[in-house]
């Protein structure tokens, strides 16, 4: 088949580059077209490796690992992010989403405890500094009472 012998819109509009309206319909009426030949048809599957993306939670990890690091669970999220990173590199799409649901579910925990630990840090330092000071001030009042 030679395609420059063929030219792919005839008509009047040879000198003006086709649209997409014009495209559609010749695809259609190529698609849809009675078959021109009695042979069989056969037919060809390609199959195209589509981009899946695989969140490896990797900035999530290394937040977790500085900041919220109970018991090491922000490391080792952070150890399990760089494996599925690398399974993604490697083409290992399920290796990948593995190492990254695990590491998911260990930020969550690493954000929980370290969120809950934090808390509670709060509320001990504020009804302590409260405990003190009532203690001074008894302590000033029982020394200025004799």
């Amino acid at each position: 088949m030679n395609r420059s012998s063929q030219p792919l819109f005839s008509g009047a509009h040879t000198d003006v580059p086709p649209t997409y309206e014009m495209f559609k319909e010749e695809h259609e009426v190529a698609v849809l077209g009675a078959p021109q030949t009695a042979a069989p048809v056969t037919t060809t599957v390609i199959n195209i490796r589509s981009e899946t993306s695989v969140p490896d939670h990797i900035v999530w990890s290394l937040f977790n690992t500085l900041f919220l690091n109970v018991c090491c669970l922000g490391f080792v999220a952070f150890a399990y992010s760089v494996k599925s990173r690398d399974r993604k590199m490697v083409g290992d799409v399920t290796g990948a989403q593995s190492y990254a649901s695990t590491a998911k579910c260990l930020n969550i925990w690493a954000l929980i405890l370290g969120l809950l630990l934090t808390i509670v840090f709060i509320i001990i330092c504020a009804t302590g500094s409260v405990m003190i000071f009532q203690a001074v001030s008894e302590s000033a009042k029982s020394y200025g009472g004799h």
